[in-house]
C-alpha cells in the first residue's frame, strides 16, 4: 500500500487521557456528593471539580490543539495555588456583607475548615479560565464585531481606582445597600494597578475595542456558575445565600439576579491572576489564552 492510498489521519487531537480521567472523577464524585448520607462534600468537592477542570481542558485541546495543562503543567498548578487566596479575599469581604454562609461549617475546627475550604477554592480559576478558553473556540465568540474602546490613558486608571475604593468604602460602611460592590470593587482596584505595573490586563483587549476575550470569560463563568450551583444544591456541607432585595426566583440556591455577579467576578479573577503572575516576574504572560484567535 502506497502513501497515497493510506487513510488520511485527522489533524484534530483526540480526547486526551486526562479528559477521560476527569470524566471518571465526575462520574464517581457527583453521585457521592448527592447521594451519601451525612457530611461528604468537604472531601468530595475538590475531586469533582478537578474532574471538571481536566475534562474541559481536554475539550479545549481537541478544539484548539493547545490547552492550559498542555502549555505547561507547572503554570497549570499555579492556577490552583493563586485561586485559593483569591477566593479567600471574597470570603473576607463576605464577613462584612454576609451574603452567603456554609451549612455544616460547625462540623469542623477552624484549622480543618481553612484547609478543606482552601482545597476547594483552588479549583475556581482553573475551572473558569479553562471554560473561557473552550467558549473562545466557538464561532459565536470568534465572529463578534468590535465594541467600544477603553484606552488606558493616564487619568483613566486613576479614575477606576478611585471608583473602586469608593465602592469598597460604601460596601463596608453600608453593606445592606451596597453589597453588589462585592463583585465590582476588586476589579476597579486591581485592574488599574495592573496597568500601572505593566502587567497583563483587560485593557490589553479593550484598548482596541476587542471585547471577545471578555465575552469568553463571561460565558465561561456562567457555565461554571451553573455547575457550581447545581452540584451544590444536594451537597452537604453546602453554601446558602442571604441576598437582600433580590432573594426570589431561585435557580438552585442562588437568586436568579444573583447570577449577574458572576460576570464581573470572572474579570476580577483574570485581574487577580495576572497581578500575582506579574508580581512573580511574568508581567506579560499570555498563558491564559482566552482570545478566539489564539
Amino acid at each position: 500500500m502506497t502513501d497515497a492510498t493510506l487513510p488520511a489521519r485527522s489533524s484534530q487531537p483526540r480526547f486526551a487521557w486526562h479528559g477521560w480521567l476527569g470524566l471518571g472523577l465526575i462520574a464517581l464524585f457527583w453521585p457521592l456528593n448527592w447521594l451519601l448520607n451525612g457530611p461528604r462534600t468537604h472531601w468530595g468537592f475538590f475531586p469533582l471539580w478537578l474532574g471538571y477542570c481536566l475534562c474541559v481542558d481536554a475539550l479545549v485541546l481537541c478544539r484548539r490543539g493547545t490547552s492550559l495543562l498542555t502549555r505547561g503543567w507547572r503554570r497549570y498548578l499555579s492556577l490552583f495555588l493563586v485561586s485559593a487566596p483569591a477566593w479567600w479575599l471574597f470570603e473576607i469581604i463576605n464577613w462584612r456583607v454576609q451574603n452567603w454562609h456554609y451549612a455544616g461549617r460547625q462540623l469542623f475546627t477552624d484549622l480543618e475548615y481553612a484547609a478543606l475550604a482552601s482545597l476547594s477554592f483552588s479549583t475556581v480559576m482553573p475551572a473558569v479560565f479553562g471554560t473561557a478558553e473552550l467558549v473562545a473556540t466557538f464561532d459565536f465568540v470568534r465572529k463578534l464585531k468590535r465594541g467600544p474602546r477603553i484606552q488606558p490613558r493616564r487619568p483613566t486608571p486613576l479614575i477606576f481606582l478611585c471608583i473602586g475604593l469608593a465602592m469598597l468604602g460604601l460596601m463596608l460602611a453600608w453593606p445592606l445597600y451596597f453589597f453588589p460592590f462585592t463583585w465590582l470593587s476588586v476589579l476597579f482596584i486591581v485592574e488599574p494597578i495592573n496597568v500601572w505595573l505593566g502587567h497583563r490586563s483587560l485593557a490589553h483587549w479593550t484598548r482596541s475595542g476587542d471585547w471577545r476575550p471578555l465575552v469568553a470569560l463571561w460565558c465561561g463563568v456562567l457555565v461554571c456558575g451553573f455547575f457550581w450551583e447545581m452540584w451544590n444544591f444536594f451537597s452537604y456541607p453546602k453554601w446558602m445565600y442571604r441576598v437582600p432585595w433580590v432573594d426570589f426566583l431561585h435557580i438552585f440556591e442562588m437568586p436568579a439576579l444573583g447570577y449577574s455577579g458572576y460576570l464581573p467576578f470572572a474579570l476580577e479573577l483574570y485581574a487577580l491572576y495576572h497581578m500575582a503572575a506579574g508580581l512573580l516576574g511574568d508581567k506579560t504572560t499570555g498563558y491564559v489564552n482566552i482570545h478566539p484567535d489564539g
